[in-house]
């Protein structure tokens, strides 16, 4: 895929194996984009009802181009392919690209010394 960039949504599997694709949050620069073949996500799954949102994850929605309540999980980062990723569902909406800022800060500790 062409035209990718950071906080897009995408339609991934991570696994070559997995029977279902996932939304996955592009966490790469878009400078560096074009310049490999591998990207950095974050992997989404559909938020169940009795599921809570654990530490180090965020809650997406249909502001953000989803169609379901999607978990992200930020304590694992993925590299995929380029060419596992299928189509751009949406992008992270401007106010919960600030939460999930804080969230990365917060689940890495970078501001602690």
């Amino acid at each position: 895929m062409n035209n990718l960039k950071q906080w897009d949504i995408v339609k991934v599997r991570i696994q070559a194996g997995d029977r279902d694709e996932h939304p996955a949050i592009i966490l790469s620069p878009t400078e560096a984009l074009a310049a490999f073949s591998r990207v950095c996500v974050f992997y989404g799954t559909t938020k169940r009802p009795a599921r809570n949102v654990e530490p180090g994850q965020i809650l997406l929605n249909s502001g953000d181009g989803l169609e379901h309540l999607t978990v992200f999980d930020t304590l694992q980062i993925y590299m995929v392919s380029k060419t596992s990723i299928t189509r751009k569902i949406g992008e992270v909406s401007h106010e919960r690209k600030i939460a999930l800022k804080r969230l990365i800060i917060s689940t890495y500790r970078l501001l602690s010394s």
